[in-house]
């Protein structure tokens, strides 16, 4: 029980204070739930084709061939196919984190784990066509090659701090 409770405490938490506001504001209180119940509802219908897809490229997709073509020797291509994966794939934000952990368990260098996070936020083609329509092709153009050079920079510079940095020595001072 105790396992439950410390499992699920952020969700209780957040039920207790979505009744208090149900008493005392009832409109904001089925204001909040109604979004909750389409961010929930939004959230099922995304998740379980992308389990489907992560499922099939663990099993389909060698742990050597990942780590030939993403891992710590990959040089360009990895940088290439990180960026080519994000920028391709759909969904929301939420859906990366699952790609990851596949990335992850099959070897992948963490400075391209990054990089395919950040692509996935900012060089999406689908987010481009609509950004070309309502901002104009230059603007979209400036701001692809900025990313582009952030997310690549971003990927090596977290994987300096993360991986080669030296540790520090943590003390615990009570």
């Amino acid at each position: 029980m105790k396992f439950i409770l410390n499992r699920y405490k952020f969700f209780l938490l957040l039920s207790i204070i979505l009744i208090i506001i149900l008493i005392f504001n009832n409109n904001l209180g089925i204001n909040v739930f109604n979004n909750a119940k389409s961010s929930f509802l939004q959230m099922l219908a995304v998740l379980p084709p992308i389990m489907l897809l992560l499922g099939l490229i663990d099993e389909w997709v060698s742990r050597e061939s990942m780590m030939k073509y993403m891992g710590e020797d990959s040089s360009i291509l990895g940088i290439i196919l990180s960026i080519a994966l994000a920028a391709f794939a759909a969904g929301p934000m939420y859906a990366a984190f699952p790609f990851t952990a596949v990335l992850i368990n099959k070897g992948v260098k963490f400075s391209n784990i990054i990089i395919f996070m950040n692509s996935w936020c900012v060089i999406k083609i689908s987010t481009l066509l609509f950004e070309i329509s309502s901002l104009g092709y230059k603007f979209t153009l400036y701001r692809l090659l900025i990313d582009f050079v952030g997310v690549i920079a971003m990927g090596y510079l977290i994987d300096y701090i993360v991986n080669k940095m030296p540790k520090k020595k943590k003390s615990c001072k009570f």
